[in-house]
C-alpha cells in the first residue's frame, strides 16, 4: 500500500512538473504549442482533484451486525450498504474494513454507483476463535480516472463482537453424595429470588416491585421489600485451570481461504474444537456452567490466566452470560499451577461446596491437594485432559487411576472425544448422584 501510494504521488509529480516545464518553454520560446501543453496539463490537475473530491463526498455508509455476541462454531452475519446523495455518479469505491475478527472478509470494491443509488452487500463469518474482536473502523477510499488523487476517508466508529467458547449439552453430571437437597444451610444474603425468605427492609432504589411485602408496607406507611437467603444447597465452583504448565498446542492450524477458495468451514458438516488443550478446558468448563444453570444452581468460577478472574456463585442466565464472556477472553497464560491457585483462593470456599477442576496436569502433586481439600469438607470432581492425546510427552492416565483409587470422581478426555458422551458417563470414584 505505501509503494502504490509512492507511485500515485509521482505521477502527480510528474504532471505537475511537466506543466510546469511547458510553461516556460512557452514564456521562453513563445510557441502556442507549449502553452495549450501546459493549459492541458493543468486543467488534467483540477479536473482529477474535482473528481476524486467529489466521489469521496456525500457518500452514505451503513453497517448491521445482527448480534454482537455469537459462538465458536456458529456465523456472524453482517450487512453493508454504501448510498450515493450526491447527483454525481461515483466511478470506483474501495471499502476497507479494519476488522479483527478472523476470517472475517467484509472489505469490498463498489463500482459505478450510479446517482442516487444504493448499493449492499451480505457477509456471513464462521467463528472460529473465541475472544472479543473490533468491528471496524471502515476506511472509504477512491481516486480520480488517472489515479492521480487518491483520497480517503474515515466512516464509521469501531464496535466490538464476543465470541463465546463452544458449549456441547451434557445429559447428566455425576456428583459426589453430599450434595443433595437438605444438607447445610447457607445463611447468605442475595440479591437474587429465591424460595427462602429472610427477613424484611426498607426500599432502596432498584429494587424489584415483585420484592415489595404489601402489609408490611401498608402497616408501616413506606416501601418494604423482602430479603432473601440462598436455597440450602452447596455452590458449585468451575476452576480451569490457565497457567501454562501442561498445555499443549495444536497439532495443525486453522488456515482461511485463499482468493477465489470457500472458506475452510463450508467443506465441512460440523465444527470441531482446535486440537489445544487449551481449548478443551475452556470449552468444558463452560459446557458445565452451562449444564449447572440449567439445573438452576448457583455457579460460580475461579481461573488465574493472564489476569485473575473470578466469578461469584449466582444463578440465571445473566450468571452464564458472565461465565461464558469471561471465559471467552481467558488464555492460558498463567504462571500460577492449580494446586497454589486453589490454596490461595481456599477461604472462598465454604464446607459442603463441590469443586469441579478441570485441567491439564500431569504433576502427581495435584492428588494430595485433592485430598485435601476432601478432608476439609469440600466435594472434590477432576476432569483431566489428557495432554498426550494432543501430541504431548507426557500422560496423565496414571493420575486419573490413582484419583480413582482414593474414592476421589475422576474424568479424562481426550483429544477428539465427544464431551457430550464422555461427561455424561457415569465416572468412578467416590459414591455419586446423577444431577439431571
Amino acid at each position: 500500500m505505501t509503494w502504490l501510494r509512492n507511485q500515485l504521488r509521482q505521477r502527480r509529480t510528474t504532471v505537475l512538473v511537466l506543466a510546469l516545464l511547458a510553461l516556460i518553454a512557452g514564456l521562453i520560446t513563445g510557441r502556442e504549442l507549449m502553452f495549450t501543453i501546459s493549459y492541458l496539463l493543468g486543467l488534467l490537475l483540477i479536473i482529477s482533484f474535482a473528481w476524486a473530491w467529489a466521489n469521496i463526498n456525500r457518500v452514505h455508509l451503513s453497517r448491521l451486525t445482527r448480534t454482537r455476541r455469537t459462538q465458536v462454531g456458529r456465523p456472524l452475519e453482517e450487512r453493508f450498504m454504501v448510498r450515493n446523495t450526491s447527483r454525481i455518479p461515483k466511478l470506483w469505491l474501495e471499502v476497507r474494513d479494519f476488522a479483527t475478527l478472523p476470517g472475517h472478509l467484509s472489505s469490498h470494491v463498489v463500482q459505478n454507483l450510479g446517482s442516487r443509488k444504493t448499493y449492499s452487500w451480505r457477509v456471513l463469518t464462521m467463528c472460529t476463535e473465541r475472544g472479543r474482536y473490533r468491528l471496524g473502523p471502515i476506511r472509504l477510499r477512491t481516486s480520480d480516472p488517472f489515479g492521480l488523487f487518491p483520497m480517503e476517508r474515515d466512516l464509521t466508529p469501531t464496535t466490538h463482537v464476543v465470541v463465546l467458547p463452544l458449549t456441547f449439552d451434557i445429559n447428566q453430571f455425576a456428583l459426589p453424595v453430599g450434595m443433595l437437597p437438605g444438607g447445610d444451610a447457607l445463611r447468605r444474603r442475595t440479591h437474587y429470588v429465591t424460595t427462602n425468605a429472610a427477613g424484611v427492609r426498607d426500599y432502596a432504589p432498584g429494587d424489584s416491585f415483585s420484592r415489595i411485602h404489601w402489609r408490611s408496607t401498608a402497616r408501616r406507611d413506606r416501601l418494604i421489600v423482602k430479603e432473601f437467603e440462598l436455597d440450602p444447597l452447596a455452590d458449585i465452583w468451575i476452576v480451569p485451570d490457565m497457567s501454562v504448565f501442561g498445555q499443549i498446542e495444536a497439532k495443525s492450524q486453522i488456515t482461511s481461504a485463499g482468493p477465489g477458495e470457500l472458506p475452510l468451514w463450508m467443506h465441512t458438516e460440523e465444527f470441531t474444537l482446535p486440537e489445544t488443550t487449551e481449548e478443551y478446558v475452556v470449552s468444558i468448563a463452560a459446557s458445565l456452567a452451562q449444564y449447572f444453570l440449567r439445573h438452576d444452581r448457583a455457579v460460580g468460577m475461579l481461573a488465574y490466566g493472564q489476569s485473575n478472574e473470578i466469578v461469584q456463585p449466582d444463578r440465571g442466565e445473566r450468571q452464564r452470560s458472565r461465565i461464558l464472556e469471561t471465559l471467552s477472553v481467558l488464555r492460558a497464560e498463567g504462571d500460577v499451577p492449580i494446586t497454589d491457585v486453589l490454596a490461595a483462593e481456599l477461604h472462598r470456599f465454604p464446607r459442603g461446596t463441590t469443586i469441579i477442576v478441570v485441567t491439564p496436569t500431569t504433576w502427581d502433586e495435584w492428588l494430595p491437594t485433592a485430598r485435601q481439600l476432601a478432608r476439609r469438607g469440600l466435594r472434590v470432581v477432576t476432569v483431566l485432559v489428557n495432554p498426550a492425546s494432543f501430541g504431548g510427552a507426557r500422560s496423565n492416565e496414571g493420575l486419573a487411576v490413582m484419583l480413582q483409587a482414593n474414592g476421589l470422581v475422576t474424568y479424562l478426555v481426550n483429544c477428539g472425544d465427544d464431551l457430550t458422551a464422555v461427561l455424561s458417563r457415569s465416572p468412578k470414584g467416590a459414591g455419586t448422584f446423577t444431577l439431571g
